[in-house]
């Protein structure tokens, strides 16, 4: 087994929550090429039994874990099926997700808790675990969170999806100064790639079938809408869980088709005094004289 550019993993062990199909399925194999040992996690028993044959049939090590990520229980029951599996941990990939795509006046209590469950409160709960694991044996661990585009600019329709991929970047810079000294990392891949999910875009729908098909992605996909396969995102999934990116923490990247994106953080755009503070009237002064011309749109920027 071979990694390209000469990226190993030789020795380490990564958890990829999710990895029963599409990116996560991806993101395992691609660990597993690179010499990992990789725990398979997933709601579905047959395609993670299914990622974990095929890993093996391709010469690797694997083990799977069946359950849904949130719980407390899960989190650990995958550090330990790691830990007693391989004998130790050094990545996280917390990929695990669902959508439940609704306009907020109708979106309904379960369709937002069971997004938030799942993304928001799975990632934090395997990347507890993960990390407490990896301070006590004093691990340089890799601790990756897996983002999207409706994170960083919204998406209509999505308010609990967006909500929770927005906040799995702060989670991920939250643990970057937090695990600082520990020498342990977290990053957010924001990943564009089709998928089940991105099928239901009706944009990409066409483009999806195609590429199941076994038909190509045009070029101006690949490029002008970064929308590529999930092995093209997986190649930063092995990067960010490798010793060569050890100085890398806390940022948020994007990858899809033949586009790399690096984020930014969000900053200040404006400050402005008011002697006193600000009454009502002169904040909408100060608006319509100076702040208005730097107000930001939402939504992704075009072209």
């Amino acid at each position: 087994m071979s990694a390209p550019d000469g990226i190993r993993l030789d020795g380490k062990v990564a958890i990829v929550t999710g990895a029963g199909r599409s990116l996560g399925r991806a993101y395992a194999l691609a660990l597993a090429d690179a010499g990992a040992a990789v725990v398979v996690n997933d709601v579905d028993a047959q395609t993670a039994s299914q990622t974990v044959a095929d890993i093996e049939a391709a010469g690797g090590r694997a083990t799977a874990v069946v359950a849904p990520v949130g719980p407390t229980e899960t989190a650990d029951a995958l550090v330990s099926a790691a830990v007693e599996t391989f004998g130790r941990l050094d990545i996280l990939v917390a990929n695990a997700g669902v959508l439940r795509d609704r306009v907020l006046w109708k979106m309904g209590d379960d369709d937002f808790d069971i997004v938030i469950e799942t993304h928001l409160r799975g990632s934090f709960t395997t990347g507890r675990a993960a990390a407490t694991y990896m301070r006590e044996n004093e691990i340089p661990g890799r601790i990756i969170l897996i983002g999207s585009p409706a994170g960083q600019f919204g998406s209509f329709g999505q308010t609990n999806y967006a909500t929770a991929k927005a906040g799995l970047v702060a989670m991920a810079r939250t643990w970057s100064l937090e695990l600082a000294r520990a020498g342990i990392t977290a990053n957010t891949v924001i990943p564009t790639a089709l998928s089940p999910m991105t099928a239901t875009i009706p944009a990409y729908t066409e483009v999806y079938e195609d590429y199941v098909a076994g038909k190509g992605i045009p070029t101006e996909y690949r490029r002008d809408h970064a929308l590529g396969t999930p092995e093209d995102v997986a190649s930063l999934i092995v990067w960010l869980a490798s010793d060569a990116s050890a100085g890398v923490t806390g940022q948020a990247l994007g990858i899809g088709g033949d586009r790399l994106t690096l984020y930014a953080h969000p900053d200040v755009l404006r400050t402005m005094n008011q002697d006193g503070g600000w009454s009502p009237a002169q904040i909408d002064e100060a608006w319509r004289a100076e702040l208005a011309a730097d107000a930001q749109r939402s939504g992704p920027r075009k072209g």
